[in-house]
């Protein structure tokens, strides 16, 4: 477990994009895994701006809200298209269909699409309970794409999105935590003090359900950038390579 310790979103952000530019240019990269929320925001920005050649590059999403439309605001497929997609022409980019009315026969055919592009890179962001996608604590680490209950602290903290505190989607389709763990390698953003337990959570604590985060101990090929503020209960307080 690599971790990098950035001044801040914005350099942190720009290391990520120098991983990711490095694997488009070197061909490592065919499939790209993609996260959701205000994490990753600086971090497509940076790609925008550098205007990357992926058209051969396939993306997956991590995961989609049940119950919304692609065309609806806050939904992820909406978010991706006005944060990457309108600006990066990809060669195909796919998201788990949140108003499938089969969500089970929906989770096991985002399922086939992972088997059909294995992930080459997948970008995390970190939960402040340590969930990863919408793995919340107590996801069985053998689970695959699947049906997910939202726990009222991921509601919470994703009712800044919206209008109303009821409008907050309260299931979602995610990649399990199977799926994740499939990728060849992984790049986990993390930032602000709000994100300081979860990361010593998921660095230095015990690999258990109880924190999904963890699991990347047991990964041979994941990195960790985080801000300043989120490294801050960490025992490592420089850039290193964490072996447990």
């Amino acid at each position: 477990m690599d971790i990098i310790i950035a001044k801040n979103d914005q350099e942190a952000s720009k290391k990520a994009f120098e991983r990711i530019q490095e694997g488009l240019q070197n061909g490592s990269i065919q499939t790209l895994g993609l996260a959701t929320g205000s994490t990753p925001l600086k971090l497509y920005a940076e790609m925008r701006e550098a205007r990357l050649n992926v058209e051969n590059v396939t993306t997956v999403n991590l995961d989609e809200y049940i119950g919304l439309a692609a065309s609806d605001p806050q939904s992820y497929h909406y978010f991706m298209e006005n944060e990457l997609f309108n600006s990066l022409h990809f060669k195909a980019s796919y998201l788990p269909n949140g108003m499938a009315d089969d969500l089970e026969a929906e989770c096991k055919r985002y399922e086939q699409i992972l088997s059909e592009h294995p992930i080459d890179l997948q970008i995390l962001g970190l939960g402040t309970n340590g969930h990863i996608g919408f793995n919340e604590p107590g996801t069985p680490f053998a689970a695959k794409t699947h049906v997910v209950e939202l726990t009222k602290e991921t509601i919470e903290a994703n009712k800044r999105f919206f209008e109303k505190a009821e409008d907050v989607p309260t299931r979602a389709i995610s990649m399990g935590i199977a799926s994740i763990m499939a990728a060849k390698s992984i790049i986990l953003l993390a930032f602000g003090e709000a994100k300081a337990d979860a990361v010593q959570q998921m660095v230095e604590g015990p690999v258990t359900e109880e924190c999904p985060a963890s699991v990347l101990q047991n990964h041979p090929n994941v990195t960790i950038i985080v801000d300043e503020a989120a490294a801050g209960k960490l025992n490592v307080k420089d850039s290193t390579t964490f072996l447990r």
